[in-house]
């Protein structure tokens, strides 16, 4: 058996519908290892999505996942559902490595300076995804809490999405049904958010299972007119790339959204809201800075502008709202971005943490670029917020 056919087998074991089925499961598989991963302590990832929100694995294959890479902290970062981190903690312990637990959600800007600002969210100006970071097991059941009745209203807008996409994709003779399609390959009843991922992803099995491997290339430029580069055509067309769901929904979120894409508006808390909650939970709520964008790492994101422009009133404005700390990914920006988001976390006193936003099997949980010496209080702040959380 093949080192990626056996991993394919050990996923398999890791996903299983029951959470403490997959936690007994994970402690069997560690037992019987003849090889233990190669530890590399100069890496850390505190932004890794699990089934809760979008991902192919749950919280125990993402720890798994991290561990096979050799990290030896990782952290959860679900979109408006934190229901993953107590199984990633248990999991965590199981494999030896340290976990941080925190949530992202989109937030509104409206009360702000910045309310008509295209801030970090491609879809939409004035809404803002934040990044509530480091939250301890007592907070827990009082943010989920807050949020479920904000994932119903996000589920009414995913409904109305969903009739946009049957809307577009009516004369190719493709439907999809929200409780049908959609809700099963979430994790929902259970807790976890229903995203545009899911929505395309449910799209993406649609078109595959309708047109074939063979010839969805093919309807997605002459059928939907979709323009497709050599290295997308290249990876969709090779029937050997075990990743060819995920990458077709790369294409279809980066071309389909803005033509589907609903404004959230009441699923969304104010940031004087975010602030406060994140405060009695004991959490620290984060920015998480994209940047102008050139070329996409993911090739979810259209080339397009941010918050550069405007950055310098961004911190502003957070410093005035109580906001702790800034996220960003050291992959996805430039050395002159990385040098004046740093300087000015400086200058502000605001935390810097670090992730990779993993929500595909092609991803790596690794960031190269924490190597450099430039980025080592990135992993030492992963470690710290590892012992703040074991403190409660």
């Amino acid at each position: 058996m093949s080192k990626y056919v056996q991993l394919q087998e050990t996923i398999k074991l890791l996903n299983v519908a029951d959470s403490k089925q997959r936690l007994l499961n994970l402690e069997k598989i560690l037992a019987e290892e003849t090889e233990t991963p190669e530890i590399k302590t100069q890496y850390a990832n505190n932004h890794i999505h699990t089934c809760y929100s979008f991902s192919p694995y749950s919280p125990t294959a993402a720890v798994y996942m991290a561990r096979a890479e050799g990290l030896q902290t990782a952290g959860i970062m679900d979109h408006d559902s934190i229901s993953g981190a107590e199984e990633f903690r248990a999991a965590g312990k199981i494999a030896g490595i340290g976990t941080t637990c925190g949530m992202e959600c989109r937030v509104s800007f409206q009360d702000t300076a910045l309310k008509d600002k295209k801030l970090n969210n491609p879809d939409q100006s004035g809404i803002a995804y934040m990044a509530i970071h480091s939250v301890p097991k007592t907070g827990f059941t009082r943010l989920q809490q807050a949020f479920k009745p904000l994932l119903e209203k996000r589920n009414v807008r995913n409904r109305k999405m969903l009739e946009n996409i049957n809307n577009l994709m009516k004369p190719h003779g493709i439907h999809l049904d929200f409780d049908k399609d959609v809700v099963p390959i979430s994790y929902f009843e259970e807790g976890g958010s229903i995203t545009e991922r899911h929505l395309l992803y449910a799209l993406s099995l649609k078109i595959i299972s309708i047109c074939g491997i063979e010839n969805y290339v093919d309807f997605l430029e002459n059928k939907l007119g979709i323009p497709l580069s050599e290295k997308q055509i290249d990876m969709l067309k090779n029937p050997e790339n075990p990743h060819i769901t995920y990458d077709l929904l790369g294409v279809l979120k980066a071309q389909l959204v803005e033509k589907i894409y609903i404004p959230a508006t009441d699923e969304c808390m104010t940031l004087k809201d975010a602030v406060k909650l994140s405060e009695e939970v004991g959490a620290i709520l984060c920015y998480a800075y994209l940047g102008d964008v050139t070329d996409s790492v993911t090739g979810d994101k259209k080339a397009a502008k941010f918050e550069d422009d405007f950055l310098d009133d961004l911190f502003c404005v957070l410093r005035e709202e109580g906001v702790k700390g800034i996220t960003y990914m050291p992959a996805r920006n430039t050395e002159a971005q990385i040098i004046r988001l740093q300087k000015l976390c400086h200058e502000y006193g605001m935390t810097e943490i670090s992730g990779e936003d993993v929500n595909s099997s092609r991803q790596s949980m690794i960031c190269k670029q924490l190597e450099l010496p430039r980025f080592s209080h990135l992993v030492d702040m992963a470690w710290k917020l590892v012992e703040r959380e074991e403190k409660f």
